[in-house]
């Protein structure tokens, strides 16, 4: 049987619409393994309504470090999507460290005052090819920063359809390369398939090249609310098998396992 996760949840600790048990509920009902929440942790920008407070990731960790006593039939993990700011990671380090997490995802929203997913202006009368070059440098710096286990949706600039003017592809050989050589993993986030773009992050055009490089993948769901998790994975899973992927990544405690991926029992 192919040992299923769902790393990439977002609760009422943050921008999801449901609580974290409705989750969990839903992901039994999925046949998923695992289920790791996720909240968005902003450390930078205030009051923003889709990141968890900080001051209350103590209340977070316990909460969910009870979920794992209460609910025998799934396992639970506590992670986070932190928001990365170039420059910033010492102070993203200092935040992490003391916290009992078993994974933390870092993404890339924000490039400059503006995220790149708050609406399709973000991208008129300006330099597609320029916003790529600058948003893969971010990811990459993520990669490179040690402070992550998993990059979110690597190329969520993607996420309205706004496309370079040329082959992307020597930017997602440069990331893969990268993740490889710093050990980070990669999500197929199956969400783009709810969103403008319409299919996954990352573009399925170039998953041959994670694969090339040896570098771990989840497939997760970024769901927001219950129904999403797990959504679209059986896409996902033929999309990996198809690719030539052979284990899957697994986290507990900030250590990442591969377990086979046994698609042919699909």
């Amino acid at each position: 049987m192919l040992y299923r996760t769902d790393y990439h949840i977002h609760s009422t600790f943050s921008d999801g619409k449901a609580d974290p048990e409705e989750y969990i509920a839903q992901a039994m009902s999925a046949g998923i393994n695992e289920i790791g929440f996720s909240e968005h942790l902003n450390l930078f920008v205030t009051d923003q309504q889709w990141c968890m407070d900080p001051g209350r990731i103590h209340d977070y960790v316990y909460y969910i470090k009870r979920l794992k006593k209460n609910f025998s039939d799934i396992k639970i993990k506590t992670g986070l999507e932190v928001d990365y700011f170039p420059g910033k990671e010492e102070e993203i380090y200092k935040f992490l460290k003391p916290l009992d997490l078993d994974f933390v995802m870092g993404s890339v929203h924000y490039l400059g005052e503006k995220t790149v997913d708050s609406g399709p202006e973000f991208y008129e009368n300006r330099n597609i090819d320029d916003l790529y070059e600058t948003y893969f440098d971010y990811v990459n710096e993520a990669v490179a920063s040690g402070l992550f286990d998993i990059i979110a949706h690597c190329d969520l600039i993607r996420i309205y359809n706004f496309k370079p003017s040329g082959n992307p592809e020597r930017l997602y050989r440069r990331l893969a390369a990268n993740m490889k050589i710093h050990e980070v993993a990669f999500e197929l986030n199956t969400n783009g398939r709810n969103r403008h773009l319409g299919d996954f992050y990352p573009d399925r055009r170039f998953l041959q090249i994670f694969n090339e490089e040896n570098v771990p993948v989840c497939v997760n769901s970024d769901a927001h609310i219950p129904t999403r998790v797990g959504q679209y994975f059986s896409e996902a899973y033929a999309l990996l098998k198809e690719t030539g992927f052979k284990e899957m990544a697994v986290f507990n405690k900030r250590d990442r396992f591969l377990v086979p991926a046994d698609f042919n029992s699909l």
